[in-house]
């Protein structure tokens, strides 16, 4: 019964997150398990594909994190871990998820609803080649495009924001303020993130990233302005 109750409680100590693809490209590949930590991202755990499935069980962190999945230097997905809920990962050519607890499926919801809107943004120089190939006047084709272009865009910050807004009290806000500045070529202070920094709750504000990112953003500008 000890040996038993030890087993256990070991167990539950570490991670327990299993996945599978159908990309035969995937193969015998690493995948590696990175988190935000000490102002870089650092390798958690690290698993090959083995006909199709991998797993990962590294020591699991005591509180709630977010975590990326990379396939080499290639960022694949975000997930939020922790040590109680075994997640489930699934990478397809149509689709990339997590499931296993609430957070990861408000996470992916948001993802899905995001991922709409990327793909009319991908759609539109396609649709510019067609209309050229139409006929249609190169100026009027521009500004039809433009308008779209601008419509999407701000559908798709408006959409960010209130979901950074709807979870300042979990790790949810955090990591998604992560994926959207790490695209910017450097931090900076513009509109949305004065707003976020003017509403956001201890939890956003003393987040590691976060914090780190607006004391850089705020030195950024002070040169700017020099």
């Amino acid at each position: 019964m000890v040996i038993a109750l030890t087993f256990s409680s070991c167990h539950k100590e570490r991670l327990n997150i299993s996945g599978s693809t159908s990309i035969p490209e995937l193969e015998g590949r690493m995948l590696y398990l990175r988190i935000y930590q000490n102002s870089e991202l650092q390798e958690l755990d690290s698993a090959a594909i083995t006909h199709g499935k991998f797993q990962f069980t590294a020591p699991a962190k005591d509180s709630v994190i977010m975590a990326f999945l990379f396939l080499g230097d290639e960022s694949l997905m975000p997930m939020v871990v922790n040590r109680t809920e075994p997640l489930t990962i699934t990478i397809s050519e149509k689709e990339r998820r997590v499931e296993g607890s609430a957070l990861n499926d408000t996470l992916y919801a948001f993802i899905k609803r995001k991922n709409v809107i990327d793909q009319q943004m991908a759609e539109l120089p396609r649709r510019e080649s067609q209309m050229i190939l139409d006929g249609i006047d190169h100026d009027e084709i521009l500004q039809q495009l433009s308008q779209e272009a601008a419509i999407l865009s701000a559908r798709e910050n408006e959409m960010v924001m209130r979901f950074i807004k709807d979870n300042m009290d979990n790790i949810l806000a955090p990591g998604v303020f992560m994926i959207v500045t790490s695209n910017l070529p450097y931090p900076i202070l513009n509109p949305q993130i004065e707003e976020l920094v003017t509403l956001g709750s201890p939890t956003f504000l003393n987040d590691a990233y976060v914090s780190e990112y607006l004391e850089m953003a705020r030195e950024n500008m002070e040169k700017i302005n020099e």
